[in-house]
């Protein structure tokens, strides 16, 4: 694709965008990786915001972009937290990213993204697979939060859920997987030292977050953010000695990633 109409010319605005305009990425995720996504949006260019306080979430959410739920760390108090924060961002039209981390794992966290899901009506759900098979009714048990699937075999759950869900489903694995229950997309690349690091899967929703404040559609977002992680990724690991380094460096790839780097270094195909 070459025209300046393609999907990968799209997204380099996208960047450009974000760039420009700053978005505020309202979060209220897990304990573990609010500093990693925290830092991985402002290296990218966006603004984050990590509150879950009830009583302010109608001023925060009033001026915020997008929001991102994540249910890592859940206890009464923040799934009180999460169900009036999508209510709000209903109201006001701000778009929501729902991350059901360990969906399947454990009957409070699958009842938990069940309902966020079907009373928040998220723009986007970024999962691993065993996560996006659990909400999806299939047979399956996650290990923990990690998935003991591959994107293949949650890519039909992916486009039924994205359906049934009307929402924009990004299945993250070694290949990701895309889909508005219409058309879909797969992103190959990034790094093997990834998933050795706490919060990745955690910070591609919240890249998408970003995105999903300045592009056309849910599933522009998607892939957006998504390519961001994989480009990133691959170009931190051309320096990286382990995870450590691959960290610090992945955060640099993002504060100088290009519209020109993303488009030439993405590997995308339709689906």
């Amino acid at each position: 694709m070459t025209n300046a109409d393609s999907l990968p010319d799209r997204l380099g605005r996208d960047l450009l965008a974000l760039r420009e305009k700053a978005p505020l990425v309202h979060n209220i995720t897990n304990l573990v990786v609010m500093n990693v996504t925290a830092n991985a949006l402002l290296a990218l260019g966006a603004s984050p915001i990590m509150a879950h306080a009830g009583e302010e979430l109608e001023d925060l959410l009033g001026f915020a972009s997008a929001l991102v739920l994540n249910i890592g760390t859940l206890d009464s108090a923040w799934i009180a937290s999460m169900e009036q924060a999508a209510a709000i961002a209903g109201k006001k039209g701000v778009p929501i990213v729902l991350d059901p981390v360990g969906a399947g794992a454990s009957r409070l966290r699958t009842a938990t993204a069940l309902r966020l899901l079907q009373q928040g009506s998220p723009a986007i759900v970024r999962a691993n697979p065993s996560e996006i098979l659990a909400l999806a009714g299939a047979a399956g048990v996650t290990k923990g939060v990690d998935s003991t699937h591959t994107t293949a075999e949650a890519e039909t759950a992916a486009r039924t859920l994205a359906q049934s869900a009307h929402c924009t489903v990004a299945v993250s694995g070694a290949v990701d997987f895309i889909t508005d229950g219409q058309t879909a997309w797969r992103l190959s690349g990034g790094s093997p030292l990834m998933p050795r690091i706490t919060g990745m899967g955690c910070t591609a929703s919240a890249l998408v977050g970003a995105f999903a404040g300045v592009s056309a559609t849910p599933l522009q977002a998607a892939v957006a953010g998504m390519a961001v992680m994989k480009v990133a990724a691959e170009i931190a690991a051309e320096s990286s000695e382990g995870p450590g380094t691959q960290q610090l460096y992945f955060l640099d790839a993002l504060h100088r990633l290009t519209p020109e780097d993303l488009i030439r270094r993405m590997q995308l195909a339709p689906a």
